[in-house]
């Protein structure tokens, strides 16, 4: 009987230490996914893999105001004639955005012109300048609510052009750039 009970303080003895471990190791794991001094990184543990909420561009926005868009026009080289049908028609665009995660659907419509583009942020896809010239297009997060997208002409010589788009409260600001020229346009929601 003597060995029986020694037997069993031995198993309860092991029992404790088991759950001592347990209880050890789970202290390491929060240690190490809380305390900035650990050597694994915080973004690898499961509570820090969530990234930041997504902004919402979706939905249909109207032109508020307009800054300098005959001034990148002239800057694109767009002659005098067309620069004046250019701002009066893009004088009250209307524009839709769809969006699924990083995917955008963009559709600009004007009196004279519509354009869509179907893109994702971080992969490369066919657009045209605001002068209609063919590029190959990339938009990334430049921060947490703006995208910025690069473009690179397919054929012939031209500035430098770029645009971005960013909410900002209610608003969705539009920025076209042509090396050193930039226009604004703001948008609010419908």
């Amino acid at each position: 009987m003597c060995g029986e009970r020694e037997g069993g303080r031995e198993r309860e003895r092991e029992e404790v230490r088991e759950r001592g471990r347990e209880r050890q190791s789970a202290g390491e794991q929060r240690a190490e996914r809380t305390a900035p001094h650990t050597q694994r990184p915080l973004h690898s543990s499961p509570l820090h893999t969530q990234r930041p909420k997504m902004p919402n561009f979706a939905g249909t926005w109207k032109m508020k105001s307009s800054e300098n868009f005959d001034e990148l026009l002239k800057a694109l080289g767009v002659n005098a004639m067309l620069r004046k049908v250019a701002v009066a028609a893009a004088s009250k665009p209307h524009v839709e955005i769809r969006q699924d995660d990083e995917q955008f659907y963009i559709k600009t419509s004007t009196t004279v012109r519509t354009t869509e583009i179907n893109f994702r942020i971080g992969e490369e896809f066919d657009e045209e300048t605001v002068d209609g010239r063919k590029c190959k297009s990339l938009a990334t997060w430049e921060s947490e609510n703006k995208m910025y997208c690069k473009q690179t002409l397919v054929d012939g010589n031209g500035p430098k052009t770029y645009w971005t788009r960013e909410l900002n409260g209610d608003e969705l600001i539009l920025t076209f750039g042509a090396d050193d020229v930039v226009c604004t346009r703001i948008y609010v929601r419908e």
